[in-house]
């Protein structure tokens, strides 16, 4: 095949002690390409990618590019071969500008070894111009949005002159509206010949973009297929084994007492985050309420509102009739179960083995966790919850004691969802609790939310997906720029309207009656 560009051969590579990440992988990239690489959390994709970005070693297996065998030892050497990786989480100094941040470790040099500022800065705005990025070359990163950090990382790559380019999870931080945008650049970065590879989870996506699509699952090629001859349907039974369902499975209910009351909140602008301005919700038992908005329009901040990361100017809060306006977050955590959107940050300790991640909270809250008199931790019991977690939400792990980060993503994201769901709270927060999972995980999480329903608890879910909202939630609810703009019965809705109001069509509409 005279167009392959990429060729990895038998490829094959074990975690110690007896994890089979990859076992005999072969598949081929063509030159100028959109190729997808689909399968469940643990199916090896980004095991793979990082093989062959130099990240990872095989124990088998050639790579094959331009026609010759490599052995990139470190993503330098990938990079000067002409091949980039952006990863999921981005490496970006926020108080760097945009031109700062592609250049840093490739600066130009002037007179006397200093940095020659004029020609690097020039060197990205010409980038940014052949690309046709919507980037501004001096805007601080940390003023931007996640979707114009992400083309900056993808510019970083372009500006080192790579002609392929690996994305793991491109959109996942993305909202519904930048991801449009984001696939047109990469459109035209194959049009003007670059190949570009891509992990996602998002079956529409992979189909509307790619132009083949591989399918991995545990650790093994089971095809690659052109995007056309395949359905998303085909895509999913091909990646869990099983047919996977699409619509929605929830039933008439009605919602029950009052468990969250959120009246008035206001808070002051927090460095690069939005302020809340007398937002007012109630979550009823039984009943799960979505939030929606374009990022950066007080999502976040209603969030850490509730849980007590930062301070309200006003409002009031109660859970389950208790005033928890001013409780301190351990307080607060007694009553609500929390799995925040970022669990590198947020949701758990990378650097802490797998019982310790899924054991936080409980260690505190439940008695049962001590030993005698409350002097130490009770291992026994620490190790039993954590194959419970194991068990109950389907985690696939080596032994308890292993580093969180051994993990895959879905994985780390089940143990969280396993460990906040089993503190058996009246209230549940989820803040883009399936982002960066699988179709079968995902499927998962539904009926994880529709069985909270079910069993009367109170969820009130942040997601950026409106798909996701229109399956599960009673209601949903739109932000914009810290208000609320608008609460709409789901099935008395469409997603043109939310998308309607997500871009502030209340205000829209509010000027166009006025006139």
């Amino acid at each position: 095949m005279s167009d392959v560009l990429i060729d990895l051969q038998h490829i094959s590579k074990v975690f110690p002690p007896d994890t089979v990440a990859l076992a005999d992988v072969s598949v081929s990239f063509k030159a100028g390409e959109i190729h997808a690489l689909v399968g469940e959390n643990g199916a090896g994709k980004s095991t793979l990618m990082n093989v062959l970005y130099g990240l990872e070693h095989r124990d088998a297996g050639d790579i094959v590019f331009k026609g010759a065998k490599v052995d990139f030892r470190t993503p330098r050497e990938a990079i000067a071969a002409g091949i980039g990786m952006v990863h999921q989480e981005m490496l970006l100094i926020p108080e760097y500008t945009v031109w700062q941040n592609v250049v840093l470790g490739t600066e130009p040099v002037g007179m006397f070894g200093t940095v020659d500022v004029h020609r690097a800065r020039e060197g990205v705005r010409r980038k940014i111009e052949e690309f046709q990025f919507n980037l501004e070359a001096d805007a601080l990163v940390g003023d931007i949005s996640v979707a114009a950090r992400q083309k900056v990382e993808i510019l970083k790559l372009l500006y080192r002159n790579v002609s392929v380019l690996v994305l793991d999870e491109p959109t996942s931080v993305l909202t519904p509206q930048e991801i449009p945008q984001l696939f047109g650049e990469l459109q035209r970065l194959r049009d003007k010949g670059h190949t570009i590879i891509f992990i996602s989870h998002r079956l529409d996506e992979v189909l509307s973009l790619s132009d083949r699509v591989t399918v991995m699952r545990r650790g093994k090629v089971v095809s690659t297929s052109a995007s056309s001859s395949l359905t998303k349907q085909d895509l999913a039974r091909q990646m869990v084994g099983r047919e996977v369902l699409f619509t929605s499975r929830r039933s008439p209910q009605e919602p029950g007492d009052v468990v969250l009351s959120a009246h008035g909140l206001s808070s002051s602008t927090v460095e690069h985050h939005s302020a809340l301005h007398d937002v007012t919700v109630e979550v009823h038992s039984g009943e799960i309420i979505g939030v929606a908005g374009v990022e950066g329009n007080g999502q976040f901040e209603l969030v850490n509102a509730i849980i007590g990361l930062i301070p309200l100017t006003s409002g009031r809060l109660t859970v389950g009739g208790r005033d928890i306006t001013h409780a301190d977050i351990l307080a607060r955590r007694s009553l609500i179960a929390f799995v925040p959107q970022d669990r590198g940050k947020m949701g758990a300790s990378g650097a802490a083995s797998i019982l310790e991640n899924a054991i936080m909270t409980h260690h505190i809250l439940d008695p049962s966790f001590s030993i005698a008199g409350g002097l130490g931790l009770s291992h026994r019991r620490a190790t039993a919850f954590t194959e419970q977690v194991r068990k109950q939400f389907a985690v696939s792990m080596g032994r308890v004691g292993d580093s969180f980060h051994s993990l895959s993503g879905g994985n780390q994201q089940k143990v969280i969802l396993g460990r906040e769901l089993l503190l058996e709270t009246p209230f549940v927060l989820m803040d883009q609790p399936t982002r960066g999972l699988d179709v079968g995980s995902i499927e998962y999480v539904h009926e994880l939310l529709l069985d909270l329903r079910r069993r009367r608890r109170a969820v009130l879910l942040i997601s950026a997906d409106l798909d996701e909202l229109f399956m599960v939630a009673d209601r949903i609810m739109v932000m914009w720029q810290g208000r609320v703009a608008a609460d709409l019965a789901t099935d008395a809705t469409s997603r043109e309207e939310v998308g309607y109001y997500m871009l502030g069509g209340r205000e829209t509409a509010h000027a166009e009656t006025s006139s």
